[in-house]
């Protein structure tokens, strides 16, 4: 990837910038190496991201751009997070075929696979099944991602590949008190509980629901490595129109496991309890990493030693 120049979609997202991250350390320049922010290029709109391509003539892309948010944000917003995300898949994959642009990595979700998926979730549990009801409007876009890309490989021989992460954590992500997923959720949370001395903290739900979670750097490093893979090895491992590849931690653990981890990272003493009138969302969310993990892929980053590290961040970020 030395000579190419690689444009970064969403570099300042929790995903976007560790990819950068893991560029940058993998020898590739920073020169080479495009990003605009949002005010910068607004992706929804086709005429500007035509003109950016225009302008800029990427090599590769790494579609890491997304609107993203938990249930609360999911349930509140559902025709927010089914356009916009749609709408900037559209424009950035149709873009870089109409460029020339040969390598595309599109980031999907977890959540594209049937809310009562078999567990783990393979690759071809997808479009099975019912979604889970809170975030089937981002399922669905996250979907049409993969579709086109497989679409715009049958049919005009381009190398656009899809991975699909578990949920994600670590340093540059989201704390909004109310919009944020679980992990940032948690660490502010209990963070706010220490400062204060609060003798408990209730958690949404019943605490029994189980999920698997990936340090997102971990994750950038499955993208380029899943991008850099040839052509020929690729396509051995996938189908044409089955040719996602998940990307896991390797296991999962309750809710209320992750709670006290969390309230451990944190240095939190006092209860935990559960708010049973608050949704659970799936009841287990695991996915079958056999597909990179046979490629030569592994995490490497512990959940202790990651939740350590994005409670520092945290701290940071509110500061």
């Amino acid at each position: 990837m030395m000579a190419e120049r690689v444009y970064v979609a969403g570099h300042r997202g929790m995903v976007g910038s560790a990819i950068v991250r893991t560029l940058i350390a993998q020898g590739v320049p920073a020169s080479d190496i495009i990003t605009r922010t949002h005010a910068e290029l607004d992706l929804c709109n086709q005429a500007a991201v035509q003109a950016f391509f225009d302008q800029e003539q990427p090599t590769q892309v790494v579609l890491a751009a997304a609107r993203v948010g938990g249930i609360h944000a999911n349930n509140n917003y559902p025709a927010d997070f089914i356009y916009d995300n749609l709408m900037l898949q559209a424009n950035v994959i149709h873009a870089a075929h109409t460029h020339g642009v040969q390598k595309l990595l599109f980031l999907g979700s977890s959540c594209i696979y049937p809310r009562l998926a078999p567990q783990p979730m393979a690759e071809d549990a997808l479009l099975t099944g019912t979604l889970e009801p809170t975030n089937e409007p981002y399922a669905v876009a996250k979907i049409a991602g993969i579709k086109l890309c497989e679409s715009y490989n049958r049919q005009h021989g381009r190398d656009y590949r899809s991975v699909m992460p578990t949920n994600l954590y670590g340093p540059g992500d989201n704390y909004h008190p109310e919009n944020s997923h679980v992990i940032p959720a948690l660490l502010r949370r209990f963070h706010q509980a220490k400062l204060s001395a609060a003798p408990e903290v209730a958690i949404w739900g019943s605490g029994t629901p189980r999920r698997e979670f990936l340090y997102v750097d971990d994750m950038a490093a499955a993208s380029v490595f899943v991008m850099q893979l040839p052509l020929a090895t690729y396509q051995a491992h996938t189908q044409p129109m089955l040719s996602h590849i998940n990307v896991g931690y390797g296991s999962d653990i309750t809710i209320a496991e992750l709670a006290r981890a969390v309230g451990q990272a944190v240095g939190y003493q006092g209860n935990i309890s559960f708010d049973i009138s608050k949704p659970d969302g799936a009841p287990r969310k695991l996915m079958d990493s056999k597909r990179i993990n046979a490629l030569g892929w592994q995490a490497k980053v512990s959940l202790e030693d990651g939740l350590s590290r994005a409670y520092q961040d945290m701290v940071h970020h509110l500061n």
